[in-house]
């Protein structure tokens, strides 16, 4: 057996950190958040949305259903409520979208 150096090292600390972090919103919450404000009664504010192109996929799918959907405000239609597309939904490349909304 080889002789095996033993290094110890010290950590001392600079100063205590102050400050807030912002995170970027989860796209697979996102998704349902707006999904769900679209089928609730009434006006739903939602805050920290991911502003990913398939979480935007989501809002323009759901527009097409007749749901307004502004930057964090989602006016629900109730159960039942949403309206037929005039045509295809357009989902993008999001398969998250495509999956949610088919049921």
């Amino acid at each position: 057996m080889g002789s095996r150096k033993r290094v110890i090292a010290t950590v001392r600390g600079a100063r205590q950190l102050r400050g807030e972090v912002r995170l970027p919103g989860d796209k697979s919450i996102s998704h349902r958040a707006l999904i769900l404000g679209a089928i609730a009664d009434g006006t739903s504010s939602l805050r920290g949305l991911s502003h990913g192109e398939d979480v935007r996929s989501t809002a323009a799918c759901l527009r097409a259903l007749g749901v307004e959907v502004d930057e964090g405000t989602v006016a629900g239609r109730g159960v039942g409520g949403l309206r037929q597309a005039s045509g295809p939904l357009d989902c993008g490349n999001s398969g998250t979208t495509m999956r949610l909304l088919a049921g």
